[in-house]
């Protein structure tokens, strides 16, 4: 009988242990090697939303903004959200969107949000500062631009 070195890990252990992992990276400012724990966790279904979260958190703490935007539209893809976690996802991602300067596409994030959660932190004084803010070319823009449909179908898949 071949001996056994004891139990084996589930694929879900080893997720959860990565997402630990992650966290602790993260805490300690190794958002790189966090990243990287944090993709192995988002191989879980039960994982993914938190994972992908922490994956765009981790980029914005890199500069890699339009990595972080990528992420952050995976958690909001990832099934099991609630709406606090929509809220917060819709948030940071508005937050980096208008570190892009992608006002239109923040605009959109945080009207949603409020659709959410009316009160959620400053959201209504940023939508009337960027409403005013925005010029009549990114308006026309934001009329032109495919990518803005995307965000309807992708929340309507979240509830």
């Amino acid at each position: 009988m071949p001996e056994s070195s004891g139990p084996q890990s589930s694929p879900s252990d080893l997720a959860a242990e990565a997402y630990e992992r992650g966290l602790a990276l993260r805490k300690a400012g190794l958002f790189k090697p966090s990243i990287e724990q944090f993709e192995k966790a988002a191989s879980d279904p039960a994982l993914a939303l938190k994972a992908y979260a922490h994956i765009g958190l981790s980029q914005k703490s890199c500069d890699r903004y339009e990595d972080a935007v990528t992420a952050f539209h995976n958690a909001l893809k990832s099934p099991g959200a609630s709406t606090k976690d929509i809220v917060q996802i819709l948030y940071v991602l508005g937050r980096t969107l208008e570190s892009l300067g992608r006002i239109a596409e923040a605009l959109e994030a945080y009207r949603w949000l409020r659709r959410e959660d009316s009160l959620y932190r400053d959201v209504g004084e940023r939508i009337d500062a960027l409403s005013r803010g925005r010029s009549h070319a990114e308006q026309r823009s934001a009329q032109n631009n495919p990518s803005t449909g995307t965000w309807q179908n992708l929340l309507r898949n979240v509830k």
